[in-house]
């Protein structure tokens, strides 16, 4: 399994000719590098999410593979009229020094998507470069979900996911993926850290002072943005000109510290549904039970 030990963010924009060489694998035809338009996108990690599970690396390693070639939608709609992007490669990345509420090294699944630069995506490639389009949620299933207290499967043992039992926090352990189905652009996942990945600046020119303020303003423009969006989904009452008046005048922590109230409140809000399946059954209609998301 390819882990890479660094946070970076990777790529968006005109694919590399290795990159463009994985993805006309996937394509019909031979597409020439100006045709296309790539971007990196956090899949899924191995922290405890807003549901009381987790995929531990493991898990994440057996996902890695599934998830080459699945597309990219919206809303886990399952249908082809909103097929958008597909995903052409997949790399475990591992930060360390960072720890999970587990307590092992933060750890994600990275994906590297590509979409065609037609007239009818132009308008999302714009989104997603603007930052409108970031959040993503995954459709996959698991085959056991089992109790980080006892071990046993969740739905039988005795213990509650998010409480803490002689100071251990109860979660559930999702193990033996079974499938990969999508991935998909959503306003409020249940993974807060799954979402389209900014570029990665390295030395050089782009290191000079004036590049950084730049990108300093423009990570600050972004989160305010964030919180502007999940105000207006938590709080309907919340006038979007008054909280944007309000934004400008905070700083990085203060923003930060609504962000997190707002991704709570609009959890509340707008619940999801069981993020997997657990067992062997295949995934639930559309028409029917709600698919297991994440």
């Amino acid at each position: 399994m390819n882990i890479r030990k660094s946070p970076q963010a990777g790529t968006s924009g005109q694919p590399s000719l290795e990159e463009l060489a994985l993805i006309n694998q996937l394509s019909q035809r031979t597409l020439a590098a100006e045709e296309v338009y790539t971007f990196g996108v956090r899949l899924c990690d191995n922290q405890v999410d807003r549901d009381g599970e987790r995929f531990p690396l493991q898990t994440l390693e057996e996902l890695a593979p599934m998830f080459l070639g699945k597309s990219g939608i919206f809303d886990h709609d399952w249908s082809a009229k909103g097929q958008a992007a597909r995903i052409y490669r997949t790399q475990i990345v591992q930060e360390d020094g960072v720890l999970t509420a587990a307590g092992d090294t933060y750890c994600y699944l990275k994906g590297y998507a590509y979409m065609l630069r037609t007239p009818g995506c132009q308008d999302l490639i714009a989104e997603i470069e603007g930052g409108i389009k970031r959040e993503v949620s995954v459709g996959c299933s698991v085959r056991r979900a089992v109790c980080s207290i006892c071990g046993q499967d969740i739905a039988q043992c005795p213990h509650e996911k998010g409480r803490e039992y002689d100071g251990l926090l109860c979660f559930a352990e999702l193990l033996d993926a079974a499938d990969a189905y999508e991935f998909s652009f959503v306003a409020v996942p249940s993974q807060p850290n799954a979402g389209v990945m900014q570029k990665h600046f390295g030395s050089g020119n782009s290191g000079s002072s004036g590049e950084l303020a730049r990108l300093g303003k423009k990570y600050l423009e972004q989160l305010r943005g964030d919180v502007i969006r999940l105000g207006a989904l938590a709080d309907k009452s919340m006038d979007a000109g008054t909280l944007r008046t309000i934004v400008q005048k905070l700083g990085e922590e203060e923003l930060l510290a609504m962000r997190r109230g707002y991704e709570k409140a609009a959890g509340k809000r707008y619940p999801l549904h069981t993020q997997l399946e657990y067992g062997e059954g295949r995934p639930a209609s559309q028409d029917g039970d709600a698919a297991f998301l994440i």
